[in-house]
């Protein structure tokens, strides 16, 4: 029995670690978007090519696909926020570079603060989304407290950015808060455009 591990947990994996980091049934399963039995099944025909094979019915089949992650929503965006930084001590804010297709350029962080705040200013934030060639950003933050509910000076950091972003042609898609459980989003409730 071939263990099927969520196709979206591989593509986080794969964006973390690199394909190196991924059996060859997986990589298979990620980037053809199939099931592991079919993967599988690739992997064998290979005829002990496993990767090689596997990435050249890739090629065939699926011209200028590209294996970065994808950031389609907060969901998808809360999930490349790396456990440690969920979990850790003091707020940590990050940003997501995204190209106009909203795959993840690069993920940086900006801004290391205390337990109950961090120092965030616009520069820092678009500094990496200039230098990566961004279309877009989402800025994201933990709270230790475990509540994900924003507070003032989080929807003044809100406000600031997407008036920042708005300036330089590099819109922030989305604010996420995020606590080892659970994440509130900025734009899915509303907030981000008032």
């Amino acid at each position: 029995m071939i263990f099927e591990a969520a196709p979206e947990t591989l593509r986080r994996k794969l964006a973390r670690c690199g394909p190196e980091a991924l059996t060859d049934v997986e990589l298979v399963t990620v980037i053809l978007g199939v099931s592991a039995q079919r993967a599988q099944t690739l992997v064998n025909r290979g005829g002990g090519r496993g990767r090689e094979a596997a990435l050249e019915e890739y090629a065939k089949r699926r011209r200028g696909f590209d294996p970065r992650a994808l950031v389609d929503g907060a969901r998808a965006a809360a999930g490349l926020v790396p456990a440690k930084i969920r979990s850790a001590r003091k707020e940590h804010f990050l940003v997501l570079c995204l190209n106009a297709r909203r795959q993840l350029l690069g993920l940086e962080t900006v801004s290391v603060g205390t337990l109950s705040a961090s120092l965030v200013h616009p520069r820092e934030v678009f500094a990496p989304a200039i230098a990566q060639g961004a279309a877009a950003v989402v800025a994201v933050h933990n709270h230790p407290s475990g509540d994900t509910s924003p507070s003032l000076e989080d929807r003044e950091t809100t406000r600031r950015l997407r008036r920042a972003g708005e300036l330089l042609g590099i819109p922030l898609t989305d604010h996420i808060i995020v606590s080892e459980s659970s994440f509130f989003s900025f734009q899915e409730s509303g907030i981000l455009s008032s």
